[in-house]
């Protein structure tokens, strides 16, 4: 099922405003919030100016020529009032009409933050701002693998980010009496388990101009999904007011899993389905030489206990039996060739792409879980040859099992994946903080139906195990009791892909 939203931005969030300098710095950087320029003389007021100046002229003028010096001093005073009293007139209305525009902007600015019908959220960056700034200056360009392995660092950055005000209708989606409520340091909302914080960051570094993802919130009623939208800063004072927009898509994220579960039960129906059908054509194909080989050793016996026994019918229904079981050998061999697990879509794929979708497919469950999930990828990493469904599925298994590993756990519950080129492969990583794998499970554990969960099959790494050899890579775990277990595997580059038909061991690598 096609996955509408996702956690991660998208790569063509850059716009004409946005970007890196030729340094490799974010635009916003270098620049600073335009000041209102003072205010200059228009030409209105400049012939005003001349007006008022001309009849000033003329009465001091005209005030010598009268006999009576009080009467010219009145007329002069007379004259400058009436024409103070004009500029006054003038300059009230000049401040009427600026106080009705301010009115209109004020009354369309709260309009707009509102009555919108959307949950809006002004927050405080100022402080992710300069941390932001000193990494790249420092020479880290890739926010992403630096806090992958700094999650506490990361979770102090995102308690510095202060919300500094909200619309009602962020409030009701809080369920908060007041809004004032909700203002307050932004992790009281967005949970430990979000994995979208960090991409904030990278979108800032980027000079990105604008962010959107899919995360949930805390409330009280528990989490809830939500579509993320922001215009990120243009210049360095932007960061001190960012307006997030906050769209509620809780029901169409369960109307999406309902569906995807119809789907899966179609396609569960339609294996079955198929199944039977083999089952039948099996059953079909398997019972005629099977009779044949009953038949031939019954007529073979009847030969061979007659009094005088006739070998040369006895070794005729011999070799008879012997071609009835290489024809049930063929059934059986072509059956395995059907249903065999080498990967039906062998195709050059982003190793970044897979890891985010496998996350997307399990975010709700580890969610659940109060699991944080940190990635860490390089950039350029070279496209791998590879199914795409059964590597995503090798990362689920890999995931949950990372997940329930930290079941016991109290505090923080973090999930590394890193993926790092290495010559002509690309290894990947699941590591997690659980208790670690003894040394008698590290032994058992890639056997089938070995199992250390009440209830569990023990094919899970089995499985994982045979698909990535399939793959013509390897699958091992290394652990230290106490301090969690990683598990890795590697596949070939597309580049250096291997020959059809080649494997590898599954055991780790010398």
């Amino acid at each position: 099922m096609r996955q509408v939203f996702t956690l991660w931005p998208s790569e063509e969030a850059i716009t004409s405003d946005g970007g890196l300098d030729a340094d490799g710095m974010p635009l916003w950087a270098s620049r600073n919030k335009e000041r209102p320029r003072p205010p200059r003389w228009t030409r209105p007021d400049t012939r005003r100016l001349a007006v008022f100046a001309l009849i000033l002229a003329a009465s001091a003028l005209l005030a010598p020529q009268l006999s009576d010096a009080p009467l010219a001093t009145l007329l002069v005073a007379g004259v400058a009032i009436v024409l103070a009293a004009i500029g006054l007139r003038a300059h009230r209305r000049a401040i009427g009409a600026l106080n009705e525009q301010l009115d209109g902007s004020r009354r369309w600015n709260e309009m707009l933050f509102e009555r919108t019908g959307i949950a809006l959220w002004r927050e405080d960056w100022t402080v992710v701002r300069d941390e932001v700034l000193k990494l790249l200056r420092s020479g880290v360009k890739d926010m992403q693998a630096h806090y992958a392995t700094r999650p506490d660092q990361l979770r102090a950055l995102r308690r510095a980010v202060i919300i500094n005000d909200v619309n009602r209708f962020a409030a009701i989606r809080m369920g908060a009496p007041d809004k004032k409520d909700i203002v307050g340091p932004l992790d009281r909302i967005l949970p430990d388990t979000d994995g979208t914080f960090v991409q904030w960051l990278v979108a800032f570094a980027r000079g990105d101009a604008l962010y959107r993802s899919e995360t949930h919130l805390q409330t009280p009623e528990g989490p809830v999904n939500t579509l993320f939208a922001a215009g990120l800063p243009r210049d360095m004072d932007d960061f001190e007011n960012i307006i997030v927009s906050d769209l509620d898509i809780t029901e169409y994220k369960a109307a999406q899993a309902r569906l995807a579960q119809a789907e899966l039960e179609v396609a569960r129906a339609a294996r079955v389905t198929t199944m039977g059908a083999l089952s039948a054509s099996i059953a079909h194909e398997v019972n005629s030489p099977l009779a044949a080989i009953i038949a031939n050793a019954e007529a073979t016996l009847r030969w061979l206990r007659r009094d005088d026994p006739n070998l040369a019918e006895a070794l005729s229904g011999v070799e008879h039996i012997i071609e009835a079981a290489v024809r049930a050998k063929g059934v059986v061999e072509r059956t395995r060739a059907f249903l065999g697990n080498s990967p039906a879509d062998m195709q050059p794929h982003d190793v970044a792409g897979l890891i985010q979708d496998a996350i997307i497919l399990v975010d709700r469950e580890l969610c659940s879980m109060k699991v944080s999930i940190h990635v860490d990828t390089t950039d350029r990493l070279p496209r791998v040859l590879a199914d795409p469904i059964n590597i995503q599925q090798v990362l689920i298994n890999l995931l949950l099992n990372a997940a329930h590993a930290m079941d016991d756990r109290s505090g923080p519950r973090d999930i590394t994946v890193t993926a790092r080129q290495d010559g002509a492969r690309v290894r990947m990583e699941v590591a997690d903080r659980g208790p670690g794998i003894d040394p008698e499970t590290m032994k058992l554990m890639f056997e089938p139906f070995y199992s250390t969960k009440a209830g569990g099959m023990g094919m899970g790494l089995a499985i994982c195990r045979t698909c990535i050899a399939a793959h013509g890579g390897r699958l091992w775990a290394t652990s230290t009791v106490g301090e969690g277990a990683r598990f890795h595997f590697d596949l070939p580059i597309a580049e250096a892909a291997p020959e059809p038909g080649a494997t590898y061991s599954a055991a780790a690598p010398a």
